[in-house]
């Protein structure tokens, strides 16, 4: 069955762009997919996408999404990530204690083509390998490792017994990933605790880091703590458990990644029975995937914080412990912890062959996801044996991308002409100098 569907959408076919084919403006896009959003957050938004074409990239999911969704597709579906990018994989403590690496974002997750995840994931290999010093023909090449890593991948998954399907978890590691994985070992509740928070008059208090971290209003604050009782509803029974040994200290509004911006996110500091057992809940508003429109109703599920568990769950063999949902004032949001060992990749990471090194696991952990939750035999299938279908996504990773390119200046055009408002974000402070004690005669 995967081999017909060659006859329909042929492998080849994979390769080729055309931004002729768009019937919209590029900004006008963009800025209609904001419209439920908190306004005076999103120049925070445009400043970060505005910064560099990867960083566009990183917001633009709404516009990606409506260019695929023009583009023939295989019928074939799986849960996807839907936002498929080198930044969206990383490193987090599984429920067993262990560090693995995988998947770790699925705000955009939904059932739809499996092909969807595989070209996201191509053009941002050739954005973040350029930003960090790669040429392109070393993208090209990280690209189709990528592809090719992931249809291998597919190939022997499609031969496993289904019950070692759902056993599969990734423990070894690459050069990039180790470095990641020794971030996230520092990456602790302790360690978060001192970095975001402050004590005042004997307890912890969040820090006011604005405009990405601030305290607000005793009723939201309120409405975010009620939240939770609804959402340890959705935890098993003895995490349940668990989660009400914890009770609530501080609550702050904070602003993250780049896609995200504008969306409602607070972090709780919650604490058992003594000062040293902190965890941070995060809760955060999720609205309807940007892929939904283009995707049969049916696929859609009516809970936007429970469809990101749900494809959370879908695609990885271990999550996070408090992995939940719940709703506030009528919004749906995805509750989990906030910064439990997790750690991402950097530029210094993917320099010359670091970059396909990532590539291959990038392809082994999109090609896990997707047969644990489509059909591999078929997606093998179409596939096949060759290097066809990899050339050809990899000739579409560099024609994204540099179509992402003349994307990014049209926003920048527009910042530049008044159209659309922006704040650079400030850069990080320097350390401060360590003093050197005067040599005395």
């Amino acid at each position: 069955m995967g081999r017909s569907l060659r006859d329909e959408v042929k492998r080849v076919s994979h390769a080729s762009w055309n931004a002729k084919l768009r019937d919209f403006d590029v900004v006008d896009l963009l800025r209609r997919a904001n419209r439920s959003r908190i306004a005076r957050l999103l120049p925070l938004k445009y400043g970060a996408m505005a910064l560099s074409p990867f960083g566009f990239f990183r917001g633009s999911v709404p516009l990606m999404a409506a260019d695929l969704a023009a583009r023939p597709r295989t019928g074939l579906l799986a849960q996807i990530c839907g936002d498929a990018h080198v930044q969206n994989l990383g490193a987090f403590e599984a429920p067993d204690g262990r560090l693995i690496f995988d998947i770790n974002d699925f705000d955009e997750t939904m059932v739809g083509p499996w092909e969807w995840d595989v070209k996201r994931m191509s053009a941002s290999l050739v954005l973040a390998g350029r930003e960090a010093g790669n040429t392109d023909k070393q993208c090209k090449a990280a690209v189709a490792a990528f592809v090719e890593s992931y249809r291998q991948w597919m190939r022997r998954f499609s031969e496993m017994a289904v019950i070692d399907l759902a056993r599969f978890q990734i423990y070894r590691v690459v050069s990039p990933v180790r470095s990641v994985l020794r971030k996230a070992e520092r990456a602790t509740p302790q360690n978060s605790l001192q970095k975001l928070t402050i004590l005042r008059d004997g307890k912890r208090r969040f820090r006011e880091l604005r405009p990405r971290q601030f305290h607000i209003p005793r009723a939201q604050c309120d409405a975010a703590i009620a939240s939770l009782q609804a959402y340890a509803k959705t935890l098993l029974p003895h995490l349940a458990h668990f989660f009400s040994q914890y009770y609530p200290e501080d609550v702050v509004f904070r602003v993250v990644g780049t896609g995200s911006v504008g969306l409602r996110d607070y972090v709780v500091l919650m604490f058992a029975c003594t000062i040293s057992d902190p965890i941070f809940i995060q809760i955060k508003e999720e609205p309807k995937s940007a892929y939904a429109p283009y995707l049969p109703a049916s696929l859609v599920p009516s809970h936007q914080g429970e469809r990101v568990v749900a494809g959370g769950r879908a695609m990885q063999m271990q999550s996070d412990i408090f992995l939940g949902w719940t709703s506030i004032a009528g919004r749906d949001y995805v509750v989990r912890q906030l910064r439990d060992h997790k750690a991402g990749i950097e530029d210094d990471d993917l320099k010359g062959n670091g970059l396909v090194q990532y590539a291959r696991m990038a392809g082994e952990l999109l090609s896990k996801g997707h047969a644990r939750s489509g059909d591999s035999c078929a997606i093998s299938g179409y596939l096949g044996n060759s290097d066809r279908c990899d050339r050809a996504i990899a000739s579409f990773g560099i024609a994204y991308a540099n179509q992402t390119v003349k994307d990014w200046e049209a926003l920048r055009r527009a910042i530049r002409l008044g159209k659309v408002k922006a704040v650079t974000p400030a850069a990080p402070k320097p350390p401060a100098p360590k003093s050197v004690p005067r040599k005395t005669k």
